[in-house]
């Protein structure tokens, strides 16, 4: 793997690793902007630790290909939701980053959405 691939890697991870723990200090606020984004329920609870478990796969080099292409899909469904949201003219608040991310949704969020994506095909192909 290179060291493109490895610092990839490790900055996706870095973001997962950061939004699980957020929306976890989010407490009951999170699972409300999730719905309210549009999450389906049976994810609201095990989302967050999902992604700290992929961002620690992601940090520490643990089956890398397979975590980078798990960030990828996960990543698309995600802005798959936001791009919905945003098609349909609503705008609830972004529960991206728990507490750190309650900005409206907007364009921003994809873009940031297929940022990461780019980081995460990095990793699979640097």
């Amino acid at each position: 793997m290179s060291s493109l691939a490895v610092v990839a890697s490790i900055l996706l991870g870095i973001a997962f690793l950061v939004a699980g723990g957020s929306e976890i200090a989010a407490g009951e606020a999170w699972p409300a902007q999730a719905r309210g984004l549009g999450a389906p329920s049976f994810v609201i609870p095990v989302l967050p630790w999902f992604e700290i478990v992929l961002g620690a796969l992601l940090v520490m080099q643990v089956v890398p290909v397979l975590a980078a292409a798990t960030a990828l899909v996960v990543l698309v469904l995600f802005t798959a939701l936001i791009a919905r949201r945003l098609v349909q003219g609503q705008h609830p608040p972004c529960a991206c980053f728990g507490t750190l991310s309650t900005k409206p949704l907007g364009r921003g969020h994809v873009v940031r959405n297929v940022a990461f994506m780019a980081l995460a095909v990095a990793a699979l192909v640097a």
